[in-house]
């Protein structure tokens, strides 16, 4: 069908959805997916890769990273627009009494974003500095306790944007794929371990060190927000949120991550015969992480809209928002 009269298609549709609902961004993106779907005889998942593929070709070898980054900052932009974080917040406020417990749930919530860095520092920051500023807890604290459960877990996380960006490092010539080698390589990441490790103690014996205490002292030992920060969370909290549940921050990011574990095994051909080790093996991590972040984009879109937990227009403003955060 690529290289018939269906070809005006694409086009077509890119040009009435955009007259239509007035969101350029979001009707390229349909009219580019349709084209792919052309292209590739109606096969969903290779049109997906088909997609960003293209793009790669366009823009560069690392423009699968790059867009999966984007998605991400997108999902994140509208998961708080949608209200789902304020509703975890409120749940958190009552449910969660000291700062021992609070600064533990952003740790455990750190180690279960292992996708990316910048997603788990948008996604914990986000949900729960509501819960900690309640509690008093200084932000340089919490911002440490956010970043030590950021880069050090993802580097040890084999399905993570870090885990892509090793693998892809390697010579084309090389005797090991790069996916083995990362997973070689996680046992003596002493950086990432030792990070853990600190921050847990920092988080048991509720010591507070450096830029975490003064922060706090030069105030009187008042809580105050910074003010650097003031202008731009006022903005945040003017903005029209959504009536969403918990469960809409939830679902997303467990989407996000089994899609990315099934691109993975996707890419690595688990539907051609292989083994699941040998799809691990051979996967490729970059495309596998865009397929999986454009999965659960699309499901958020389909989570969301439906039950008008948030405005079509509301959701494609997040993808400004989106890509500024990131």
């Amino acid at each position: 069908m690529a290289a018939t009269a269906w070809s005006i298609l694409p086009p077509v549709i890119t040009i009435v959805l955009a007259l239509w609902t007035k969101e350029v961004y979001m009707s390229l993106i349909i009219g580019i997916f349709s084209g792919a779907l052309l292209f590739t005889g109606g096969n969903i998942l290779e049109s997906i890769l088909t997609m960003f593929t293209v793009m790669s070709d366009k823009v560069g070898s690392n423009v699968n990273i790059l867009v999966f980054l984007v998605i991400l900052g997108i999902l994140v932009a509208a998961i708080s627009r949608s209200g789902a974080t304020r509703a975890y917040g409120e749940w958190a406020s009552k449910t969660i009494k000291g700062q021992r417990s609070a600064l533990l749930l952003t740790a455990l919530l750190g180690i279960v974003i292992f996708i990316d860095d910048y997603f788990n520092c948008l996604t914990v920051g986000t949900v729960m500095r509501p819960v900690t500023d309640k509690l008093k807890v200084a932000r340089t604290k919490l911002a440490y306790i956010i970043d030590a459960t950021a880069a050090p877990v993802c580097i040890i996380a084999p399905v993570s944007s870090w885990a892509a960006a090793v693998g892809s490092s390697l010579p084309e010539d090389s005797t090991i794929d790069g996916f083995s080698l990362f997973l070689q390589t996680i046992p003596f990441n002493l950086y990432a371990w030792l990070t853990i490790l600190f921050m847990l103690f920092i988080i048991w014996t509720a010591r507070d060190f450096a830029a975490m205490g003064e922060s706090i002292r030069a105030n009187s030992k008042k809580f105050v927000i910074p003010k650097e920060y003031a202008d731009a969370e006022q903005k945040s909290a003017d903005m029209e949120l959504g009536h969403g549940k918990i469960i809409d921050l939830i679902l997303p990011l467990l989407v996000l991550i089994a899609a990315c574990v099934y691109g993975m095994l996707y890419t690595g051909g688990i539907h051609e015969g292989k083994t699941i080790a040998e799809a691990f093996a051979n996967c490729d991590s970059a495309k596998s992480l865009v397929l999986g972040s454009f999965i659960a984009f699309v499901f958020t879109g389909v989570l969301y809209l439906p039950r008008r937990i948030i405005t079509f227009n509301a959701f494609c403003d997040s993808f400004g928002w989106g890509f500024k955060a990131m």
